[in-house]
């Protein structure tokens, strides 16, 4: 298949397109790394380590705070460097190779988080932002190719169902931890009441744990038929030669940026919606398991809801894209998300919108309280949004970006994404620290969405 690569667009040159296999291949690779977001940023391993090794649940979600500032800064820094040198050089799939192996190493490692010992705290966070970067920066290469993949009227298609294959992706990953491997210490059985497989002991929280090899694993598998099926650009030049040409053509496109007041415009405010939404997303487990005391199964379970409702929300978003525009997109999702975290932050175990209900119950059912139910409502909001807001706003930026730099672009989209991801952390993390309050924590992102809004009314 890899004969069949087209070269990069040029004026005047009519684009071939790869075949069905090509495009579905390269639509998989979403799946292959939606666990790490779904497992271990959000839903599983994050909320263990706040509760289980750090000492308590506001001093965890500190630690992981400063832990996602600093991968963010590297992203950032490097980001528009390594999308110069892809354009210049023309390949892709050895970036994302190198940066998928470096989410496989720091994934793995993950094992090692034993519950209670805080002396593996400095490896685990290093871990993490070793596959942080590691999946970021395959992300910035696989998203260049989309242009290759398709004409220009699917582009919306195209990312929505990627970004709605990869939800599905991320709820599967979900079912296999909480049905067979992840079990309540209490009840030594998972939540299809079977015995966790390979003799994971609950006590140990080995179910949580795994959550790191098993990433590992399914990035391997369900990444290879992207390196096998989605034809590369060709090779242009050597990597030395790539470095030199690119640097300067990133100059070049930073004297420009600008006077492309649209463009500028777009990436100011994507660099502060998408600090919000990762903080949002990296957050809310954490959360969770502090205001209600969820253990792994109740997160769990609450994050397969909101990956099915994320799943929908990306398939219709792509449709809507394509029908009435990225940017439309972006904005009603930013105004739901707003919404929904306005709401959360009135919500505990006894309150909702200030009315007080009843808390909890030790052992009943899940999501048996009121303030629960709500929590769960307002999550779907937040899944269904979550997915149509990122989806638009890379097909945006296909629409507006030169095509023969579009690697480039997207490595200052990744930049603008990045450049300030780790102060929503930082700032959750400082005030989580200052307060000992994590719903003071994550006030500080409503003004984050209404400072993106904001600026996205200036995209033409």
């Amino acid at each position: 298949m890899a004969g069949t690569a087209a070269a990069a667009p040029n004026a005047g040159i009519q684009q071939k397109y790869p075949p069905r296999a090509a495009v579905i291949s390269w639509i998989f690779f979403a799946w292959a790394a939606e666990p790490f977001f779904t497992l271990i940023t959000t839903f599983v391993f994050a909320p263990y380590f706040a509760t289980h090794v750090a000492a308590n649940p506001a001093r965890g979600q500190a630690l992981w705070g400063f832990a996602t500032a600093a991968s963010g800064l590297v992203i950032a820094l490097l980001s528009p460097v390594l999308g110069a040198v892809a354009d210049a050089s023309g390949h892709r799939k050895p970036w994302i190779a190198a940066f998928g192996a470096l989410l496989v190493i720091g994934s793995s490692l993950m094992w090692f988080a034993r519950p209670g010992d805080p002396s593996t705290i400095p490896a685990l966070l290093a871990a993490y932002g070793i596959a942080s970067i590691g999946v970021e920066f395959a992300f910035v290469f696989n998203n260049s190719m989309m242009p290759t993949l398709v004409p220009p009227n699917r582009i919306g298609r195209l990312s929505g169902t990627g970004w709605a294959v990869g939800y599905v992706g991320g709820i599967l990953s979900l079912v296999l931890v909480l049905g067979f491997l992840a079990a309540s210490p209490q009840s030594g059985h998972t939540l299809f009441g079977f015995t966790p497989l390979f003799g994971l002991d609950p006590l140990t929280h080995q179910g949580d744990r795994i959550t790191g090899p098993l990433t590992a694993i399914w990035f391997v598998v369900f990444a290879l038929p992207m390196f096998v099926f989605t034809p590369d650009y060709p090779a242009k030049r050597s990597i030395r030669e790539g470095l030199r040409e690119g640097m300067v053509e990133l100059k070049q496109t930073l004297r420009e940026l600008p006077k492309q007041k649209s463009i500028a415009a777009f990436l100011l405010a994507n660099m502060i919606y998408t600090d919000a939404l990762v903080s949002l997303f990296a957050f809310g487990g954490i959360y969770a398991a502090g205001t209600f005391g969820w253990n792994t199964i109740q997160i769990g379970t609450f994050g397969i809801i909101l990956a099915i409702a994320g799943t929908f929300g990306a398939w219709l978003g792509g449709k809507l894209d394509d029908r009435l525009g990225p940017k439309r997109v972006i904005a009603g999702s930013m105004l739901v998300l707003l919404f929904a975290i306005i709401a959360i932050l009135t919500v505990d175990k006894e309150r909702i919108l200030f009315v007080r209900v009843a808390p909890p119950v030790p052992n009943a059912p899940l999501f048996d309280s009121a303030a629960e139910r709500a929590y769960l409502v307002l999550g779907c909001l937040i899944g269904m949004a979550g997915g149509p807001l990122q989806a638009a706003s890379r097909t945006l930026l296909i629409r507006m970006a030169p095509r023969d730099r579009i690697t480039q672009y997207f490595g200052l989209f990744a930049l603008t994404g990045k450049i300030t991801s780790f102060v929503g952390p930082l700032l959750i993390g400082i005030v989580t620290a200052v307060t000992m309050s994590q719903k003071a924590g994550m006030a500080v992102l409503v003004l984050f969405f209404a400072a993106g809004l904001v600026l996205l009314a200036r995209v033409r």
